[in-house]
């Protein structure tokens, strides 16, 4: 296989790892915010000197960074916080389950704004591929209950945030293009570094402005904190690396094998049995992942 499917599949393991360790700050000391703020605090300052390191040792010069690349690397830091406030908001709701259906829209609509943005299309396969793992993720979401499916604030919600989660990706992708330099590791680690200390910044000043004791806060919980950096710096550098190989909607697809990882912790570490519904989801997420791999 390609190195950028190990890549995803291994960014989307650190991923599901952060979000635990962000959920375990949201219960015991932090807000929404401050639990938000901890990947970027932590991870911004590793992610500068870990590229650094790897430019002075490979005597790699840093390369120019052109007025594309930064709309396409701000658009995408904007992007991902704002996606993250929306999946935040449809938590809140009672219906927070039918959101989740539309926040994996992120997928169909990564592969839209590529084709509208990079001029970047999708193999039939490809598409067949990523309509499989859709429904995978429809049987994974479905409300035990009924309730409205689509008129609700849940779902706004959660269409936003695929909207906004696809803008990311492709906003980071095109960042990454736009670099001149046939290592991906530079490619992937200059985005990212000036991703992430833009989003810093920004949250910074919005913690500042709206939450003042917040930053102290987080600040405090280091131990926990920290790890939230470490997690968040592996998975994102894995996102970055992928994006800057390969069309930003393929990694999507396969980063969906996040929900696979999340039913397995759910099993074996928490003992929560799945229902035939939840176990079908599984199996169509992994057909759709070996689809896209066929495709390739």
């Amino acid at each position: 296989m390609a190195l950028w499917i190990y890549v995803s599949v291994f960014a989307a393991f650190m991923q599901n790892l952060r979000f635990m360790l962000q959920k375990h700050l949201k219960a015991t000391k932090l807000s929404t915010g401050g639990a938000t703020f901890s990947r970027f605090l932590f991870s911004s300052p590793l992610v500068a000197l870990g590229i650094w390191a790897y430019m002075s040792a490979a005597d790699e010069p840093f390369p120019a960074l052109s007025g594309k690349f930064w709309a396409y690397a701000l658009s995408g830091g904007v992007g991902q916080i704002l996606a993250t406030a929306c999946v935040v908001a449809l938590f809140a709701e009672r219906n927070f389950a039918v959101g989740i259906v539309f926040k994996k829209t992120e997928v169909v609509l990564t592969a839209l704004l590529g084709l509208v943005v990079l001029g970047e299309g999708v193999s039939p396969l490809g598409v067949v591929a990523i309509a499989i793992g859709f429904a995978g993720v429809v049987l994974l979401s479905d409300p035990p209950k009924g309730g409205a499916r689509f008129f609700n604030k849940a779902a706004g919600f959660g269409l936003g945030s695929g909207l906004l989660f696809g803008v990311s990706a492709v906003g980071y992708r095109g960042a990454a293009l736009q670099i001149d330099s046939p290592d991906v590791i530079v490619r992937a680690g200059v985005s990212l570094a000036v991703a992430t200390a833009f989003q810093t910044l920004i949250m910074a000043a919005w913690l500042a402005w709206r939450d003042k004791g917040e930053i102290g806060r987080v600040v405090a919980s280091w131990r926990v904190s920290s790890l939230v950096g470490v997690t968040s710096m592996c998975g994102s550098f894995g996102w970055f690396v992928a994006f800057a190989l390969q069309n930003a909607a393929y990694v999507k697809a396969v980063g969906q094998v996040e929900l696979v990882f999340t039913f397995l912790a759910s099993y074996f570490i928490f003992k929560e049995r799945s229902t035939p519904k939840e176990l079908a989801g599984i199996a169509l997420i992994v057909v759709s992942i070996l689809v896209l791999i066929a495709a390739l």
